[in-house]
C-alpha cells in the first residue's frame, strides 16, 4: 500500500517531529482559547472562577519555556545556570499561586501582566527592528511571510493581554473572551508556522549557538536536557506541594485541589507530547500521543480556571494512571529478574553501582507512586499527615532519578572519548 494511502489509524501511530517549543505553543493556544471560551459563561456567573490557578499555571508555562529552551517573555537568551534558576523561581511561585488561592493574588497577576505588556512590546520591537527577522523574512515568499504576520499578532495580542491584566477596569468579560480566542488561534497558527519553517530551514531552526565565552559559571550554557528538565519540574511540583500540605491540614492556609490536579496533569501531558512519557511506561511519540496529551492538557487548564467541576473525574484520572502505571513498572522490571533466578547465567553479571542505584530508585518511585494514586482513589485511606511525606518523598526521588541519568550520561559520554581516543 503506498505511503500516501496508510489508513488514519496507521497514521495517527507514525512518529511526530514536533519540536518543544511547536509543543509549547499548542498547550499555550488551548490554554488562551479555552480560557477565552469559559470567560463568557463566568460573566454570567454560570461557572465559578479561579483567577490564581489561572495566573498561576500560565506562569509555570512560562517557567517551563525558560528552563527548557531559554525563551523568555523578552526573546531568547543563552540558557544559563541562572536563567534556568529564575525560571524555577518563576515555577515556584505559580505552583504557589495554584495550590494555595488568595495568598499572592495581587502578584501573580501583575507580574503575568508585566511579563505580558513589557514582553509583547520587546518582541515587537525585535521584530521589525532587529536585521535578522521580520526584514529579512517578508522578502522570502510563504512560509517566512506567514511566520512574519504569525509574529506579529502575537506580540500585538500580547501587549493588549497585558493591558488588560494590568488595568482590569478598561475591560469587560465579554470584550475579553474575544481577545483570548484571537491569541489562542494566533498561538496555532504560529506553531504551525514555526513547524513549517523547521522543514524548510532546519539549519536555521537550532536555536541560539552555544556561547561559552563567559567567565561565571552562573551565566554559561547549562546542559539540561528536557526529560531533565521535566523530572525537575515534576520533582518540584510535588515537593513543594508536600510542604504545603501540613499547614493546610492544620487549617493554616486554604487549598485548592483543582489548581493542583490541573496543574499536575498539565506538566504531565507537556511530558507525553514532548517525551511520550507516561505513567504507564515510555511510548512513541505519536499524533495519538499528542492528542491525548492534548486532551489531558486542556482537562487540567479546565480545573486551574473552573474550580469544582472536574475534581473527582482528574482526581480518579490521576490515581488509576500512578496505580497502573506503578504496578506495570514494578512488573515489567521483577519479572525478568525472577526469571534470571530460575535460569541463572554460567557467569554473573556485573551491574555497575550507578545502575543498581538507578534500579532501586525507580523501584520505590514506583511504589511511592502506587500510595500516591491510593491517596488519590480513597482520600480516607491514607492519614492526612502522611500524603504530605509521600509527596515530598516522591518529588526528592524524581530528583535523585534526574542525578543518576545525568550521571550515566556523563560515563557514556566520557566511554565514547575513551573510545574514540584510546591514547588518552
Amino acid at each position: 500500500m503506498p505511503a500516501s494511502r496508510k489508513p488514519n489509524y496507521m497514521k495517527m501511530r507514525e512518529e511526530t517531529d514536533l519540536s518543544l517549543e511547536v509543543i509549547i505553543l499548542l498547550i499555550l493556544g488551548v490554554f488562551m482559547f479555552l480560557f477565552g471560551i469559559l470567560l463568557f459563561r463566568i460573566h454570567t456567573g454560570e461557572l465559578p472562577y479561579n483567577p490564581d490557578s489561572t495566573y498561576g499555571l500560565f506562569l509555570v508555562i512560562v517557567s517551563f519555556q525558560i528552563i527548557t529552551m531559554g525563551k523568555t517573555p523578552f526573546g531568547d537568551l543563552r540558557r544559563s545556570l541562572l536563567l534556568v534558576i529564575v525560571g524555577i523561581c518563576a515555577a515556584i511561585l505559580g505552583m504557589v499561586a495554584c495550590y494555595i488561592p488568595g495568598t499572592l493574588s495581587w502578584l501573580v497577576r501583575v507580574l503575568v501582566g508585566v511579563l505580558l505588556l513589557a514582553g509583547g512590546i520587546s518582541l515587537l520591537l525585535q521584530l521589525f527592528f532587529s536585521e535578522e527577522k521580520a526584514r529579512i523574512w517578508m522578502k522570502v515568499p510563504r512560509v517566512l511571510q506567514h511566520l512574519t504576520i504569525a509574529c506579529g499578532l502575537i506580540y500585538a495580542i500580547t501587549i493588549i493581554s497585558g493591558l488588560i491584566t494590568l488595568f482590569p477596569m478598561i475591560k469587560n468579560d465579554p470584550q475579553t473572551g474575544i481577545v483570548l480566542i484571537a491569541y489562542g488561534i494566533s498561538f496555532f497558527y504560529l506553531s504551525w508556522c514555526i513547524h513549517k519553517v523547521s522543514r524548510v530551514y532546519p539549519e536555521e531552526t537550532g536555536g541560539l549557538k552555544k556561547e561559552s565565552g563567559s567567565r561565571f559559571k552562573f551565566l554559561q550554557e547549562a546542559s539540561i536536557p528536557l526529560s531533565l528538565a521535566v523530572l525537575i519540574m515534576l520533582g518540584v511540583l510535588l515537593s513543594l506541594l508536600g510542604f504545603l500540605l501540613f499547614p493546610v491540614n492544620m487549617g493554616l492556609l486554604p487549598f485548592s485541589p483543582d489548581g493542583q490536579l490541573g496543574l499536575l496533569l498539565v506538566v504531565m501531558a507537556i511530558q507525553m507530547m514532548a517525551l511520550g512519557d507516561t505513567p504507564m511506561g515510555q511510548f512513541k511519540r505519536s499524533w495519538l500521543m499528542i492528542i491525548i496529551g492534548i486532551v489531558f492538557a486542556s482537562l487540567g487548564i479546565f480545573s486551574c480556571i473552573v474550580p469544582g467541576i472536574l475534581t473527582g473525574l482528574v482526581q480518579m484520572l490521576i490515581g488509576v494512571l500512578n496505580i497502573l502505571g506503578g504496578g506495570i513498572l514494578l512488573l515489567k522490571r521483577f519479572i525478568p529478574i525472577v526469571q534470571g533466578m530460575r535460569n541463572p547465567p554460567a557467569e554473573p553479571v556485573h551491574v555497575p553501582p550507578v545502575m543498581r542505584k538507578l534500579m532501586i530508585t525507580q523501584t520505590v518511585l514506583n511504589v511511592v507512586s502506587i500510595a500516591f494514586g491510593l491517596s488519590m482513589l480513597t482520600p480516607g485511606l491514607i492519614p492526612a499527615m502522611i500524603v504530605p511525606v509521600i509527596l515530598i518523598i516522591n518529588g526528592i526521588l524524581l530528583l535523585l532519578l534526574g542525578y543518576i541519568l545525568q550521571q550515566i550520561t556523563r560515563i557514556g559520554e566520557i566511554g565514547g572519548q575513551t573510545t574514540e581516543n584510546p591514547s588518552e
